[in-house]
């Protein structure tokens, strides 16, 4: 069903960095603004972000989007509960369909269709995110730091990511979960560092309300943990729409975008947030969102287009 209604921003993901867009967006009292969202992402999964401004003691993921949805809401952003599956510009305008195969048009879109990480769906390990079993070590270094760590990957991801962890914990344990290829090289250093090196296929992540205390294996084994990482690789970039839109994606499949503005290189559609190429933390995201949000606004006033020539990069 095609939707009538064209709006001046489609944001196309509701997590971070899309919330933080439509805040912004809304907060200018002068655009018609629609969030769709799938509703899943790796903001829901994560059940705790310790190293974001004002929430010393943590929040969840899920609670932040809470948060952002009534907050944008007050603004007068729309959302829809939706996954879109197609994108494409036609006339001028952008066009939609989601899976309900309802369409949306817009002036401009936002992408913010992030990245959802890969990991072996075994009990246990999704309540732990976040609590006690971290992703990043930028974000969540400092949480293991001295404490027994049992990281969760496989091959050559894993062993470079036990190889930075090191740095934080001496008693450190890899256990690769796929048994994939680890070079020589990397085992070496590895032993160098008195990491330990297992290999075996995961089934479960004992924990006591989302703090671990081992991990089992399928072959009876058991490693006592305080703390745990992942890091499997492989992690899916949701970059199709983009390349629908004939958007180019790098080889690492994230899109890239002008450092300043955050718009792509198709004139109407920027990117912010883990799609992008950057550092994948929340307040990055956010920030991402509030720079792309700036830059749409700029692109859709009258006023600052009639001072500027049309040209929203002309503004110093």
């Amino acid at each position: 069903m095609e939707q009538t209604k064209v709006y001046d921003c489609l944001i196309l993901g509701g997590g971070i960095a899309g919330l933080q867009a439509a805040i912004q967006l809304g907060r200018y009292s002068a655009h018609q603004v629609l969030v769709i969202d799938a509703g899943f992402g790796r903001s829901t999964l994560c059940q705790q972000y310790h190293n974001l401004l004002g929430f010393p003691e943590g929040i969840s993921g899920q609670e932040l989007r809470n948060r952002g949805r009534r907050q944008a809401e007050s603004y007068g952003v729309e959302f829809v509960l939706d996954t879109v599956t197609g994108a494409e510009k036609r006339e001028g305008r952008f066009q939609v369909v989601t899976l309900s195969g309802t369409g949306y048009t817009g002036k401009t879109v936002l992408l913010a269709t992030g990245v959802l990480d890969r990991f072996p769906n075994v009990p246990g390990m999704v309540p732990t995110l976040g609590l006690s079993v971290y992703v990043c070590p930028d974000c969540d270094g400092y949480e293991i730091q001295d404490r027994k760590t049992v990281l969760m990957g496989a091959g050559r991801t894993g062993a470079e990511m036990a190889l930075l962890l090191a740095e934080r914990t001496r008693d450190l344990t890899y256990i690769n979960h796929e048994r994939s290829d680890v070079a020589p090289e990397l085992l070496h250093l590895m032993a160098e560092r008195e990491i330990r090196y297992e290999e075996g296929e995961i089934v479960e992540v004992q924990h006591t309300e989302g703090f671990i205390r081992s991990v089992m294996l399928k072959d009876g084994r058991s490693f006592a943990a305080e703390r745990g990482f992942i890091a499997f690789g492989g992690n899916e970039v949701h970059s199709r729409l983009a390349a629908q839109l004939g958007i180019p994606i790098s080889g690492n499949r994230h899109v890239e975008t002008d450092p300043r503005t955050k718009q792509t290189s198709v004139p109407g559609v920027w990117a912010a947030g883990d799609l992008g190429v950057h550092a994948e933390q929340v307040s990055v995201a956010m920030g991402e969102g509030s720079i792309a949000a700036i830059w749409i606004h700029k692109a859709l006033s009258p006023c600052y287009n009639q001072l500027n020539g049309g040209d929203v990069e002309d503004d110093s």
